[in-house]
C-alpha cells in the first residue's frame, strides 16, 4: 500500500500535472482501490472544513499586504539606506541584498515575492560593481528564503493550521531564527570572498551623513512588523486581525509615496486572488487526501514502520532532513507541506520534540527545498530577473548557503531554546 502510494504520487508529479489535481487524483485512486470511504460524500464537508476556518482568512490578507508593499516602491529605498550602512564589509552590496531580503520578509511573508522584489533592485549591481555573478545572484535566491522564516510568514499559517499550532508562537519562534540564518547567509558571503576576491566586487564608499539621509527608507517595513507582530504579542489582534491592520498600514505607505491609485489596486488584488486560489486549492485537495489515507490505514501503517526501526529521537530528526532535503529536490514546496506534514509531525511530536521547535525547523528545511535543483523555485524567479547566462550560476551561487541553512538547523538541534526562549517569555 505505501509503495503503491509513492509510486503513484511520482507518476502524477512526472505528468506535471496542476499538484491540486494530482493530490486530487491520488486520493480517489486509493479510495478506489483500497478504501471504502464514501468519497463523494464526504469530499465536500472535507472542503469546507479545510477552507473555512477564521485562521485561514489571514493568509489572503497576508498576500494582499505583500502585494501592496510590492507595488508601494519601498524596495528601492530599502535597498539603496542597506547598500550604504553595509556596503562596507567584504562583499560590499551583497550584505545589502541579505539585509533587504530580510526586511522584506517582515511584510511579505512570501520567498518567491521577496527574491523577485530584492532581485529586481539588486541585479543591476553585478556590473555595476564588478562582483562575481555566481556568488551575487546565490544571495538573492537563498535571502529570498527567509519570507517565510522571518514573520509574517503563510507557511507558518499553514503549518499551524495542519498541526493544530499557536500561530503567534510560531511567529515569534521565527524571529531570532530568522535573524540568525541571515547572519549566518553574511558569514558565509564573508568566508567566501576573503578566499576568493575576485567576487567581491568594488565596495562603494559613503559619509555618515549619506548612510543617515537613507534611513529612513528602511522605515515603512519596520513599522509594517511592528503593526503586525506588536499588535498580536500585545493581545491586541489574532493573527488574522494582524493581517487587516498590516493591510491599513501598507494602503497609509503606498499613498505617502503616493503610490496608491486604482491601477495598483486592481492589479494588487487580482495577484492576491491568483495566489490565494492555488493555495486554497492545494489545501483542499491535501485534506481530502490525508482524509483517505487515514481512511485506509496508510497513516498508522507508517507509524508502526518507523516505530519499529527503533531510532533515537535525533537519528529520526537526521532522517527527516535528509527526507526533505531528498524531496524538496524534486516537489514544490507548499505541496510538500501539505501533503507530508500531517503524517510525520505527529511522529516527531510523539518522539518529544515540541511542535513550535519543529515548525521553525519545518520552515527552514522548505527553504532549503526553494534553492535545491531542479525545482527550487527562487533559482528560476533568480534567473528570470537576470534574464541572462546559464541557470547553473544561479543554482552554484546558492549552494553556499544550503550549507549555512544545515548549520542552522544543527544549532537549533543542539539549542532548542533559539527558537522557544521567546515565545516562552513572551506568552506566558
Amino acid at each position: 500500500m505505501l509503495m503503491t502510494a509513492l509510486l503513484l504520487l511520482i507518476v502524477l508529479i512526472a505528468l506535471s500535472l496542476p499538484i491540486a489535481a494530482a493530490l486530487g487524483v491520488m486520493a480517489v485512486t486509493l479510495d478506489r482501490t483500497f478504501g471504502f470511504l464514501p468519497l463523494y460524500q464526504a469530499s465536500g464537508e472535507v472542503a469546507w472544513t479545510a477552507s473555512s476556518g477564521f485562521l485561514l482568512m489571514a493568509i489572503p490578507l497576508f498576500v494582499l499586504l505583500g502585494e501592496i508593499m510590492l507595488r508601494s516602491g519601498v524596495a528601492d529605498a530599502m535597498y539603496d539606506a542597506l547598500a550604504k550602512w553595509l556596503g562596507w564589509l567584504p562583499g560590499g552590496v551583497m550584505h545589502a541584498n541579505i539585509g533587504a531580503c530580510a526586511l522584506f520578509s517582515a511584510t511579505s511573508g512570501s520567498s518567491v515575492a521577496t527574491a523577485a522584489t530584492i532581485g529586481t533592485v539588486a541585479v543591476p549591481q553585478i556590473d555595476r560593481h564588478g562582483y562575481g555573478p555566481r556568488l551575487f545572484l546565490g544571495t538573492l535566491a537563498a535571502g529570498g528564503t527567509l519570507g517565510i522564516l522571518i514573520p509574517p510568514s503563510v507557511n507558518l499559517i499553514i503549518y499551524g493550521i495542519l498541526t493544530n499550532t499557536s500561530v503567534p508562537q510560531l511567529y515569534i519562534a521565527g524571529i531570532i531564527p530568522g535573524l540568525m540564518l541571515a547572519w549566518l547567509f553574511m558569514a558565509a558571503i564573508i568566508a567566501i570572498v576573503l578566499l576568493r576576491p575576485e567576487m567581491a566586487g568594488h565596495r562603494a564608499r559613503y559619509t555618515l551623513a549619506e548612510r543617515f539621509a537613507g534611513t529612513i527608507g528602511v522605515l515603512p517595513p519596520i513599522l509594517v512588523f511592528v503593526v503586525v507582530i506588536g499588535s498580536i504579542y500585545a493581545g491586541f489582534a489574532t493573527p488574522t486581525e494582524a493581517a487587516a491592520l498590516g493591510v491599513v498600514a501598507a494602503l497609509i505607505i503606498a499613498a505617502g509615496r503616493g503610490r496608491l491609485n486604482w491601477k495598483m489596486l486592481n492589479e494588487a488584488l487580482e495577484g492576491t486572488v491568483v495566489t490565494t486560489a492555488m493555495i486554497v486549492l492545494i489545501i483542499i485537495a491535501a485534506y481530502i487526501l490525508n482524509m483517505i489515507l487515514s481512511g485506509i490505514g496508510l497513516t498508522s501503517q507508517l507509524n508502526q514502520f518507523v516505530t519499529g526501526l527503533g531510532l533515537t529521537p535525533m537519528q529520526m530528526l537526521l532522517a527527516v532532513v535528509i527526507f526533505y532535503v531528498v524531496l524538496g529536490c524534486f516537489m514544490e514546496t507548499l505541496s510538500m507541506m501539505i501533503t507530508t506534514i500531517p503524517i510525520i509531525a505527529p511522529l516527531m511530536f510523539s518522539l518529544g520534540f515540541d511542535p513550535v521547535w519543529y515548525g521553525i525547523v519545518m520552515m527552514i528545511l522548505i527553504e532549503t527545498a526553494l534553492i535545491t535543483p531542479p525545482i527550487g523555485l527562487n533559482l528560476y524567479v533568480v534567473q528570470g530577473v537576470r534574464g541572462r547566462g546559464p541557470m547553473t550560476d544561479v543554482m552554484l551561487g546558492a549552494l553556499p548557503f544550503v550549507a549555512a541553512m544545515a548549520a542552522m538547523i544543527a544549532l537549533l538541534a543542539l539549542f532548542p531554546n533559539l527558537a522557544l526562549w521567546l515565545p516562552d517569555m513572551l506568552m506566558r
